[in-house]
């Protein structure tokens, strides 16, 4: 399977779209900061990479 070229920015969109959330719809749930930090890591590592 081939990763698309803009995964990183897209991952980037989601975690964006989820911190906004999060707050705004009172989400909160154990593991939530983890996933959110996985998320902005993935995120990172992806942009890092294509460039």
């Amino acid at each position: 399977m081939k990763l698309p070229k803009n995964l990183g920015m897209l991952l980037l969109g989601i975690w964006l779209i989820l911190t906004g959330l999060i707050p705004l719809l009172s989400l909160n749930f154990s593991g939530l900061g983890t996933i959110m930090a996985i998320l902005a890591i993935a995120a990172g590592v992806f942009i890092v990479l294509i460039r």
